[in-house]
């Protein structure tokens, strides 16, 4: 269940990311709030109803390295906080559907200048949503899923391969003495020795 569990962390936190890059509301201003911006709509991303997604989502997909390397003691803890993360990812979302009038307030802010959850609240005519904000909750359940997954079966893993290893060196003593010199040595001391009249064989 390994594979399984990791693919569906990839795509839960990646269709968190990419909900909260997307059009999530389409707001209106009442009309008299803002001068030629009666009739348009005032798209609201996800990164502003909701911007607390995108670290989320980072996290959960930071948590895939961690799980395809960690030993079957360190993935009961990821599993643990991967049902907490996606937990908190379907929260956000569903804070921002719950209230959109809410959610849509800094856009009004921007729109309009006027700040504080009351007065934007009153210059909101109407507000529509995408499918975005639910295609981040389902993000967010999958995320979730595998969480459950992972403590489920975490424990009977196979364990990562090591493909390099590391190398253990002997401790050099100091006092040994040198069991065998390189050839090419030996060969330079043998041509000095001719050229100083000495026989190196002999």
């Amino acid at each position: 269940m390994k594979s399984p569990a990791i693919i569906a962390t990839i795509v839960g936190a990646g269709l968190t990311l990419l909900s909260w890059s997307q059009n999530w509301f389409d707001l209106r201003i009442a009309d008299g709030a803002v001068a030629g911006t009666i009739a348009e709509a005032i798209p609201v991303a996800g990164s502003v109803a909701s911007p607390a997604l995108a670290a989320l989502a980072l996290a959960g997909l930071a948590l895939v390295a961690a799980l395809a390397l960690a030993g079957p003691g360190i993935r009961v803890v990821l599993g643990v906080l991967e049902v907490v993360l996606g937990a908190c990812i379907v929260f956000a979302a569903w804070v921002s559907i719950g209230d959109p009038v809410a959610a849509v307030s800094p856009a009004v802010t921007d729109a309009t200048g006027v700040s504080g959850a009351g007065p934007t609240a009153e210059l909101v005519a109407s507000v529509t949503a995408s499918a975005w904000p639910a295609a981040a909750i389902a993000g967010g359940v999958l995320v979730v899923i595998a969480g459950v997954v992972v403590l489920a079966t975490g424990h009977t893993w196979p364990a990562s391969s090591r493909r390099y290893r590391g190398v253990r060196l002997a401790e050099a003593d100091d006092h040994a003495e040198p069991t065998a010199r390189a050839a090419s040595d030996r060969a330079i001391d043998d041509w000095d020795e001719l050229s100083r009249g000495d026989d190196p064989t002999g």
